[in-house]
């Protein structure tokens, strides 16, 4: 039997609503899964391509009927369009997207967020955060824990012994602390720490030649500091088709790679095609999580 896989329509003042309906009729949709799309209803008129609390608010609301949907086994799986922060913001909502959402609603501690490509896959250790508060909020705990997980997940997506890399958080991965001693206090250790707990893991490595070394099949997956180091590469190899997953969820989550495009919402020429991936990797992965589930 095919899964059902929920689809929110995010921000509809966004792309979100078509890319959601497209990916929905998508004949590679509709081979391997049952789609279900959440409609993201506004109490009041919105614009299209505007901010505005309504549709901030409306999209939460389809968030949270398809996350209950998702844990009760109504759907199997859960693929959203995007939300835009500054409507959450405006609706009075507390979280900055669908990731720290998703954690507070499955009640879940720690999750991550990992980019997943046909070449290419990293993990975030810190996502939405000004650059200036990074090297403060990278611990040792959040390092070490992050690996953990990312082990703990890949064999959901095929990679029965991952091998992991860490990218290091200063030029040439600190040069050996002379250009900065987060590798050695914080980078260091924790690698330690996860292989001692049997992750296989290399690092820190110099961010200028470990994505390279990963998208030609050396690692499965690379730990990256902060949003741009990681996502710099994910898209520059494959914007349109990568899908982001969050991992430690008690659920199946993915969601296309950009953002809710108000610059194009409501022109019909939003390409469908990371959203349709996100779907693909949704069923996928809810067939391999069945028995977690």
């Amino acid at each position: 039997m095919k899964p059902r896989i929920a689809i929110t329509e995010g921000d509809p003042a966004g792309i979100g609503p078509e890319i959601a309906a497209r990916s929905a009729r998508d004949p590679k949709v509709l081979e391997v899964c049952e789609p279900v799309v959440y409609p993201a209803t506004p109490a009041v008129p919105i614009r299209i391509g505007e901010v505005s609390a309504p549709a901030g608010r409306a999209a939460f609301d389809a968030i949270v009927r398809a996350v209950e949907d998702t844990r009760r086994g109504v759907v199997q799986g859960l693929a959203t369009a995007p939300v835009n922060k500054a409507a959450f913001a405006a609706a009075g909502l507390g979280w900055k997207g669908h990731t720290d959402l998703l954690a507070h609603l499955c009640g879940v501690a720690h999750v991550a967020m990992l980019f997943h490509t046909p070449t290419l896959r990293v993990v975030l250790a810190t996502v939405h955060v000004p650059l200036r508060d990074v090297p403060r909020l990278l611990t040792r705990d959040l390092v070490r824990d992050t690996l953990l997980l990312t082990a703990q997940e890949l064999p959901y997506f095929g990679v029965a012994q991952p091998r992991l890399a860490v990218a290091g958080l200063n030029p040439h991965a600190g040069e050996g602390g002379l250009m900065g001693h987060e590798e050695q206090d914080v980078l260091i250790p924790a690698i330690r720490e996860a292989q001692l707990q049997g992750v296989q893991v290399e690092g820190p490595l110099p961010a200028d030649t470990v994505f390279v070394r990963a998208s030609r099949g050396e690692f499965d997956c690379v730990l990256a500091c902060y949003h741009d180091q990681g996502l710099v590469p994910v898209k520059l190899l494959a914007f349109g088709t990568a899908v982001n997953v969050t991992l430690g969820l008690p659920i199946v989550r993915t969601s296309p790679d950009h953002g809710t495009a108000f610059d194009i919402a409501g022109r019909g020429v939003a390409n469908p095609g990371s959203m349709v991936e996100a779907v693909l990797l949704a069923a996928e992965l809810a067939g391999r999580m069945e028995t977690r589930l």
